[in-house]
C-alpha cells in the first residue's frame, strides 16, 4: 500500500492519483513501486483541509477525464498518550480528523464523479479495533475506527442503487511505521509476526476485481 493517505485508480490506464501530505513521503512511495511507478502521479494534500482536498480533486478528475474508478482510504495516526487517562483533548481531534473525517472528506469529493459514471468501488483500511475496543489501540483509535466502519455501510446502504460499492477492511496488527507510537513499540521479533502492508494491497486489489454485481462489505484479516 505504500504510504499515501489515499489511492485513486482510473481504469482506463489504471493511472494511480496518491494523496498525502508530504511530497517526500509521495515520491518514496513512488519509488517502492518499481516497475508501476510511471503509473503514479503524486499530489501532495492534507486530507482534513476540506477546501485543500476539493481542489486536488478537481485537478485528479480533470487529469482522469472526470472518472475516478478507485478510491482506497488508507489514512491513519495515533498517539502513545492514548488511554482514556492521558488522551488529550488536542490528540483526540487530532485522531478523529485525520483516520475518519479525512476519509469522509475524501468519499464526498469524488462520489459526484462516481454517482455521473454509476460505478465505483470504496475500499476503506479501517482495523481490527474497529471491530473490538482494546487498551492497546486506545480511545480515539477505536472511536475513529468505529466511525470508518459504519461511513462504510453508509455507503452500501445509500449508493448501491448508483453503482457504487464499498469494503471495509479489518487488519490486525501490520507491521508499519505506526507502530513506532504506541507506548512500547513492539519488538523486531514481534513485528516479523505481523500482517506486512503487501497482505493488505492484496485483500484491497481482491476487493476491487470482483465483479461489479458483487459487493464485499467487510474482510477481517489478521496475522497468523
Amino acid at each position: 500500500m505504500g504510504r499515501a493517505t489515499a489511492l485513486l485508480l482510473a481504469k482506463n490506464g489504471w493511472l494511480v492519483a496518491i494523496i498525502g501530505r508530504r511530497q517526500t513521503t509521495l515520491q518514496e512511495t513512488i519509488r517502492l513501486a518499481g516497475v508501476c511507478s510511471n503509473l503514479l502521479l503524486p499530489f501532495p494534500c492534507d486530507i482534513t483541509d476540506r477546501k485543500s482536498l476539493e481542489k486536488t480533486a478537481n485537478q485528479i478528475l480533470d487529469k482522469f477525464g472526470n472518472r475516478v474508478d478507485v478510491l482506497v482510504n488508507s489514512a491513519g495516526t495515533n498517539t502513545p498518550r492514548r488511554s482514556l487517562s492521558s488522551l488529550s483533548f488536542e490528540d483526540y481531534d487530532k485522531i478523529i480528523n485525520t483516520n475518519l473525517t479525512g476519509a469522509y472528506n475524501c468519499i464526498q469529493a469524488f462520489l459526484p464523479s462516481m454517482r455521473s459514471n454509476r460505478s465505483g468501488t470504496i475500499v476503506n483500511i479501517v482495523s481490527d479495533a474497529g471491530k473490538q475496543a482494546s487498551p492497546k489501540a486506545g480511545a480515539a483509535y477505536v472511536a475513529s475506527k468505529f466511525g470508518l466502519a459504519g461511513l462504510t455501510q453508509s455507503i452500501n446502504a445509500e449508493e448501491r442503487n448508483n453503482g457504487i460499492r464499498a469494503c471495509a477492511i479489518f487488519p490486525g496488527d501490520i507491521d508499519t511505521p505506526l507502530l513506532d507510537l504506541r507506548p512500547e513499540p513492539p519488538s523486531p521479533e514481534a513485528r516479523k509476526k505481523m500482517l506486512m502492508p503487501d497482505d493488505i494491497a492484496r485483500c484491497v486489489m481482491f476487493a476491487i476485481d470482483l465483479p461489479e454485481h458483487a459487493i464485499l462489505e467487510e474482510m477481517l484479516i489478521r496475522p497468523r
